[in-house]
């Protein structure tokens, strides 16, 4: 496993999906420099599936699509380098979340039984310009934890040499309040960013997603660096 340091450029809340080619070009010429971003904790339920998609809001078996206000999430990915930060291409990204109502697919807990399910899982392998992009929901919650998404980064420099990167994405409470007073989600969550030992301990203010609202729902693009040795 090569040695890894997660850093990013910092977001801009005023970027749009049209800016994605000269952000590329951008990163290309080294500007701006990276910053470090966390790792963080797989948390709960991560799952190998191979499910190569990028609409994960149906299960794969059953078809059902699960509810809950549009997310369009994407991930720039680069790679940090002696002078510059590039666009990482070929690595896979992974990403897996609870629903609505707080409940992870594929799994036994204490709130469910969802064993066979493949809702809101899936993964993509990031293109030329360090780009994949996956159509979801906005999470739920459950009791414990703050709003998040589990994200996981890896792949390979060479032969028999792979890298991974884990950590999470966190939401601005006040956004999550405001979706929270709708159906099919469950009321105001109990835990928020500040009380989150995973967030507080771990770097969370370095792992918000910036959301800008697009239509119905909500678009949040997170761009990521990785050293890799």
């Amino acid at each position: 496993m090569a040695s890894l340091l997660g850093c990013a450029r910092r977001p801009s809340a005023s970027a749009d999906s049209g800016e994605v080619g000269s952000q590329a070009l951008a990163l290309a010429a080294g500007q701006p420099a990276c910053t470090v971003r966390p790792q963080q904790t797989a948390g709960p339920f991560f799952i190998d599936a191979g499910l190569d998609r990028s609409d994960i809001r149906s299960d794969s078996v059953t078809g059902s699509v699960k509810p809950g206000v549009p997310l369009t999430l994407q991930f720039q990915v680069s790679q940090l380098g002696a002078n510059a930060c590039v666009p990482l291409a070929g690595a896979i990204v992974d990403v897996w979340q609870c629903d609505a109502t707080g409940v992870y697919s594929g799994v036994v807990d204490r709130r469910a039984n969802s064993v066979g399910q493949t809702f809101l899982r899936g993964a993509q392998v990031t293109n030329a310009d360090g780009m994949v992009e996956f159509a979801t929901i906005y999470p739920g919650w459950y009791p414990g934890r703050t709003v998040h998404i589990h994200f996981k980064i890896r792949g390979n420099v060479a032969p028999n040499q792979g890298y991974e990167f884990t950590s999470q994405l966190y939401f601005d409470d006040a956004v999550s309040d405001r979706i929270y007073a709708q159906a099919p989600y469950s009321g105001q969550p109990t835990t928020r960013n500040a009380n989150d030992g995973i967030f507080r301990s771990g770097g969370g203010d370095q792992l918000m997603l910036p959301v800008t609202q697009a239509g119905e729902g909500y678009t949040g693009r997170f761009e990521i660096g990785l050293e890799l040795a």
